[in-house]
């Protein structure tokens, strides 16, 4: 497989772990920080949201990102 096939497929999973995360946020199954902690409780919706966001940009523009450390 190319580079940039690799990419987009990391892309589009991490578009769909994170939104997996974004839309369930307090199911108590997926929850890796509890909300109830004080000054991090919410880290864990923030990375999943940059998750996606970072997602969406590798799509649409996969050579202005910082490459990912794959080997040929």
């Amino acid at each position: 497989m190319k580079k940039t096939t690799i990419n987009k497929v990391l892309a589009v999973a991490g578009i769909i772990i994170g939104g997996i995360y974004i839309l369930n946020p307090t199911a108590g199954l997926l929850e890796l920080i509890p909300d109830v902690v004080p000054f991090i409780g919410n880290l864990d919706e923030a990375a999943a949201t940059a998750l996606v966001l970072w997602g969406i940009q590798a799509i649409r523009q996969p050579d202005a990102l910082p490459a990912l450390p794959l080997k040929k």
